[in-house]
C-alpha cells in the first residue's frame, strides 16, 4: 500500500506543478490530505459533490481531478463546500488537482492525448503562449473537415459543434482543450485555419465565421477527461497495490 506522500511527490515531479503558472483558483497539487495511505484512486474532471459522494461510496481514498475545490478563491466553508470537505474527511479521501500542468504535459496532458486520439500522435507543435507557456498544440495536416469532425466525435464520445468559417480542407489545426473559444481572435492570427477546443462564448461562433476559421466545440468536459485518466494510470503503473477507476459526471458543456 503506497503512501500518499510518495504519490503526490511523484505527480508533482511529473507535471512540474510548481513551475507552471495557472489561474489563482486552480491551487494545483494536493488540496486535501488523508491519513496517509492509498489503495484506490479515482479520476474525475471536477471535484463536485456528486463525484465526491461516489468516490466515498466506492472506497476511493485518492481523487485526482482537473478542476479542484477552490476555483472561487477564498470562501466561507459552508454550504456545498462544507458538505464536500466533511464528506471527504469523514471517508479519509485525499483530493489532488492539476489544471494547466495537466493540460500541457507532453505525455499525460489533455492536449497531447486528444491530438493523439485524432491520429496525430507526436505531431503537435506548441502554440498559443500564455505566461511563458504554450497552452495548446498545432498540427500541420491535409484532412477533409468532415473527416476531422468524425475523428473528434470518436475521440471524445459525442458529436462536436462546428462554426464553419474556414476551408473544407484542414491544413493547420490548433488544439486547446477546455474553454478556449474566447481566444479565437489571437489564435486566428497565428495562421491556423481550424481551431479545436471544448467550448466558447456565443460570440466566438460569429467571430470564427468573420475570421475565416473553422471553430470546433468538442465539449469542455469531454476534452478534459484524458489527462486525469492518464495520471491515475501512471500512478498505478509506478506503484503496486492500487486500484483505479474513472468517475464520469458529464456536464454536457
Amino acid at each position: 500500500m503506497p503512501a500518499l506522500s510518495a504519490l503526490i511527490t511523484a505527480a508533482n515531479d511529473w507535471l512540474s506543478i510548481d513551475a507552471i503558472a495557472d489561474y489563482p483558483g486552480a491551487l494545483n497539487g494536493l488540496q486535501l490530505a488523508n491519513s496517509g495511505q492509498v489503495t484506490k484512486i479515482a479520476a474525475a474532471v471536477d471535484a463536485c459533490l456528486p463525484v465526491i459522494e461516489e468516490a466515498c461510496a466506492t472506497g476511493v481514498n485518492l481523487l485526482v481531478v482537473h478542476h479542484g475545490l477552490f476555483w472561487q478563491g477564498a470562501q466561507r466553508i459552508e454550504g456545498a463546500l462544507y458538505r464536500k470537505l466533511k464528506l471527504a474527511m469523514d471517508h479519509d479521501l485525499a483530493i489532488y488537482s492539476a489544471h494547466l500542468p495537466l493540460d500541457l504535459h507532453p505525455e499525460l496532458g489533455n492536449n497531447a492525448l486528444l491530438v493523439a486520439a485524432l491520429g496525430f500522435a507526436g505531431e503537435g507543435r506548441p502554440f498559443a503562449p500564455w505566461k511563458g507557456r504554450d497552452l495548446g498544440l498545432r498540427v500541420s495536416c491535409d484532412l477533409d473537415r468532415d473527416e476531422l469532425l468524425a475523428r473528434v466525435a470518436a475521440a471524445v464520445g459525442e458529436t462536436p459543434k462546428l462554426a464553419p468559417g474556414g476551408p473544407g480542407r484542414v491544413r493547420e489545426l490548433g488544439v486547446i482543450t477546455g474553454g478556449a473559444g474566447s481566444q479565437i481572435y489571437e489564435l486566428a492570427a497565428t495562421g491556423i485555419d481550424t481551431f479545436l477546443t471544448g467550448e466558447g462564448p456565443h460570440w466566438s461562433y460569429t467571430a470564427a465565421e468573420e475570421l475565416g476559421v473553422n471553430l470546433i466545440y468538442a465539449g469542455h468536459y469531454a476534452t478534459e477527461t484524458f489527462g486525469v485518466k492518464a495520471l491515475a494510470a501512471r500512478w498505478v503503473a509506478e506503484f503496486s497495490g492500487i486500484e483505479v477507476c474513472f468517475i464520469d459526471h458529464p456536464t454536457g458543456l
